[in-house]
Parts: C-alpha cells; structure tokens; sequence
C-alpha cells in the first residue's frame, strides 16, 4: 500500500534532500473573537489603530467586525511563524481596551444572530463586495455558525524542491503543472486521513447553548449553559459546526482529481443559480442581500478542509489565478484553537503538521471516486464527535476497516522516516521527538486537547463559557507580561498606518459603479 511512499523517500535520502526541504516555507492564520467585559461578543467597531481590514497584510477581521483574523507571511519555520504571531496578539491587546481574545474555536455567549456584527471594509467597491458577500452568507446559512474561529496551516516546497523530484519521477510535463497536480494528490490524500488530525488537535469537544440558538441537539448537557461530546474531538468540524450543509442539496461536487476538474466544477457552481436562494433575492429595494443567487456566490464559499491556493493579482478570481498559475501552496483549515495555548497552537503541533503534509504528498494518491468520498466524509464526522471512543472503527475504500488507533499506528510507522529526513542537520526539538509526544495521544486519548479541554472544565467546576473565559483572561495577561519592544512597535505601527493610506486610495480610484464593478468581477 506505501511501496510508492517508499520508493520516493530511499530516493529523496539518497539525494540528500534536506537542503532542499529545507526550503520549505509555513504560515499561520489565526481567528479570534473579541469578547466585552460581560462575556459576549464586541459590538465595537475594529479600533482604527490596527489599520485598514481591508488592506492591512497581517490584522485583518473574518466574518464579523468582532473577529480578528491574524496572518504570519510564509517562513522557514514553525518557531518563527509563532514568534510573529505572537507579536501581533502583543501588538493588538493594548489597542481592545478590556476585550478579551476569546481562547477557544467555539464562541462566547452570543444573543441571537442580530449581535453578530457583520464585518465592514469601507466605501470602495471592492469593500462592499467583501462586505455583501457576507450578508448572503448571514441570509444562506445565518450569522452564528460564521463565528466559529480556527486556525489556517499554509504550506509550500520551493521550486528546487519541485524540480529535483519531478526529475526523480521522470516526469515530463512543465514544472507547473507538475507541482499543481502533486500538491492535488497531497489534497486527496489529506481528505483520506485527515480524520488524524482532529483526534490529534480537536480540541471543541463542548459548547455554549447559546450557539445552537434553540436548536435541538443530540449531545448531552454539561450543565444547564453547556453541551458536550463524551468523546467528541472538534464540534468545530462536526455537523454542529461550520459545513457545507447544502452541498448534497444544492448539486455541489467540487472534484478533486486534477487541477482543471477542480476548476471546472467550482466555477460551475458559482455560475449556477440554486432556487432557494433565488428566493432571498439579490437585490431588493435598492440594498444587496447577496452577490448572486447562485449555489456559490463566490469560490471561497465553499468549505474545505483544505484548498490549493495561488495568490491573487488585484481583484483576480481565485479559480483564475490557479488556471493561469497554477498551485503555490496549500491550506489546511481543520485546526482547532487549543484553549491551553496562549497562541492556540504551539511549535510540535506545526512540526507534526509538516510531517503529516509531507507524507500525504509522498504517498501514493488515486483519484477519489464518490464512494470514497462518502466514507471520507462518514470517517470525519465519526471522529470528530467521538474519536476518542476506543471502539471506533474506520472505513477505507482500499484495505480493510480498522479501529482509529490501528489505521493511526500504520500512518505513524509511514510517517517516521519522513521525520527523520527532516532531521538531518536539524536544530531544536527533532521531529522525531515530536512524533514521538503525538503516538502517545493514541494509546492515551487522555492527552489530546479535547480530553484535556473537558478535564479542565471538570476539576474546575466551569462549564465551556466561564472555563474559556478564565482561560481568556489568563492568555491576556501572558501577552501583558511581555510589551513588544519600541522597534516592533513602530514597524507595525507603520504597516497599520500605511494600510489605512491603501484604502483611501482605492476608494479614491473607484470610477464604476458597485452594479457595474460587480457585474465585471
């Protein structure tokens, strides 16, 4: 089943390619809910000293005004992706007054979908539309799933990297399409064992009942403010969390076995108008609901646990960027904030990720055909509302079933020597120690965050809201400890105040109307 996995990496050894994954390149994206003194979500408006949302390259908000979004740009490594996250949560503490950070994936108390302030990114155009785009997704799918927050893994190998294992596999197509169709191949064979990373990282196992906002509810109650899963992972990632509910509905079957497949059915599904939502209405009387009834109003609006990714040239389509040039990195979107870390992620949790990644790419990956894609999607809702169950058993359209820690163990004994290729000339903690600290978790459910999460709120007597809440507080304090140095200060000083120049320039060359601009995206 991995002599393909084999193969490449007595090949990579032999060609000494450490230098070459060396080249290797990680980002973080981390989103945090701002929380008032009383526990619920801000209604104050994203404080101007952290510059324009719109524009500013490294603080920006996600759905809601009230939810940050903080952006590392790639590096070399994950001590130095951290070490400029946590500059930036030093860099906004003392701009937020008394808000807190809110510490967990699942959000704080919330009031119903009205105290959900929706995301404003000024007068521009290209401001509304980001803007109009999210009252649709408040009118597709309500404003309080939108709140969720996670934490983005982005990934990338250099062209050296690339070139060097196209000529290890003797491939003859240009190097673009060759590194476009390999990290689709990492892509499917993520969606395959993904499911590792929610036992792993999961780390949702509760809710505040404010968020199923009257909804019934098979998970037991924790008291009379919380629910919980027993052995649940991620709620995040469960179907009480944020998923394509409408995809089956709707006729969305976003392929992914080829880059062109990927782009065919995406774009078809943001051309495509879907009845219900021709119901709310596009426009109506004289105010934008949403950019178009179609199943998609745009291409991010399909979730994914992961996405190839191709930054965008001004206003450029995603789909058109990866057409034209093609992959230049990945996504991973199925991490949860872990409550127990200041930054919600810590150095062996990237560490790992990158030896999972890298294992995923060199693995062997087949086309995914619609059985499989129905126990890939079985397999992680199983595992994301009770995955630390021991019984539980795993479905695979190649091999036989298996129980969650028997298909982990076989991906661990793949992932070892990954580990240590990464190791040759490495300094700081080995990636094989960190595989090490991660099998644990699989002998012991006991250490996975989830597990940790619910034992916090056990021996505290704390249901999820005031157990985050504590956890909040003690986070702001840890960044108050240590004041960013003037130097850091006036760098991002300058970025906040250089993006708020941005906006005003780009409202300053609007000359179509939002109809017109609209109509021309």
């Amino acid at each position: 089943m991995y002599r393909m996995l084999d193969q490449r990496l007595t090949r990579l050894f032999n060609a000494d390619s450490r230098a070459l994954l060396d080249s290797r390149l990680l980002g973080l994206e981390r989103e945090a809910l701002r929380v008032a003194p009383d526990g619920y979500i801000s209604q104050v408006r994203h404080p101007a000293p952290l510059g324009s949302a719109l524009t500013h390259p490294y603080i920006t908000t996600d759905y809601s005004e009230a939810l940050l979004e903080f952006i590392t740009p790639p590096l070399p490594d994950a001590s130095e992706a951290l070490r400029f996250l946590d500059e930036l949560h030093r860099f906004v503490y003392p701009h937020i007054d008394d808000e807190l950070l809110w510490a967990a994936s699942m959000p704080c108390i919330l009031a119903g979908e009205a105290s959900i302030p929706i995301a404003e990114y000024g007068s521009s155009n290209l401001g509304l539309m980001k803007h109009v785009y999210r009252r649709g997704l408040a009118w597709r799918y309500g404003r309080i799933m939108q709140v969720i927050a996670g934490i983005h893994f982005n990934f990338s190998l250099s062209d050296a990297f690339w070139a060097a294992f196209q000529d290890q596999e003797g491939d003859q197509r240009t190097l673009q399409d060759f590194r476009s169709e390999s990290y689709f191949g990492l892509i499917r064979n993520l969606q395959r064992v993904g499911w590792l990373i929610l036992y792993l990282f999961g780390a949702s196992p509760a809710v505040c009942k404010s968020f199923l906002d009257g909804k019934t509810t098979t998970l037991p109650a924790f008291d009379d403010h919380t629910c919980y899963g027993p052995y649940a992972t991620s709620l995040r990632m469960s179907n009480v969390g944020y998923t394509n509910r409408t995809e089956k509905k709707s006729g969305v079957n976003v392929c992914y076995n080829s880059l062109a497949e990927y782009i065919a059915s995406l774009t078809q599904a943001t051309v495509t108008p879907w009845p219900p939502y021709e119901e709310i209405g596009v426009k109506v009387d004289g105010e934008y609901r949403q950019l178009n009834a179609n199943i998609l109003q745009i291409e991010n609006e399909y979730y994914a646990s992961m996405r190839p990714k191709q930054p965008p040239q001004g206003n450029e389509k995603p789909t058109l960027a990866l057409r034209e040039r093609g992959v230049s990195y990945v996504e991973l979107r199925s991490v949860d904030i872990n409550p127990l870390e200041p930054l919600g992620v810590n150095v062996p949790q990237l560490q790992f990720l990158e030896i999972f990644l890298l294992f995923c790419l060199l693995a062997e990956s087949p086309p995914l055909d619609a059985g499989e894609r129905g126990l890939i999607d079985d397999n992680q809702m199983a595992v994301a509302l009770t995955g630390r169950d021991p019984a539980l058993v795993l479905h695979r359209r190649r091999g036989p079933s298996l129980l969650l820690h028997e298909w982990a163990d076989e991906i661990f004994e793949q992932m070892q020597p990954i580990s240590e290729l990464l190791d040759r000339g490495q300094e700081g903690q080995p990636y094989a120690t960190t595989l090490a600290e991660q099998r644990k978790a699989l002998a012991d459910p006991d250490r996975t965050p989830s597990a940790r999460m619910l034992a916090e709120m056990q021996v505290s007597g704390e249901n999820f809201f005031r157990c985050a809440r504590r956890l909040s507080e003690q986070h702001r304090r840890h960044f108050e400890s240590l004041p960013l140095t003037e130097e850091r200060i006036r760098f991002l000083t300058g970025i906040a105040e250089q993006s708020w120049r941005a906006q005003q320039a780009i409202e300053a060359a609007d000359e179509r109307s939002f109809d017109e601009f609209l109509a021309h995206y």
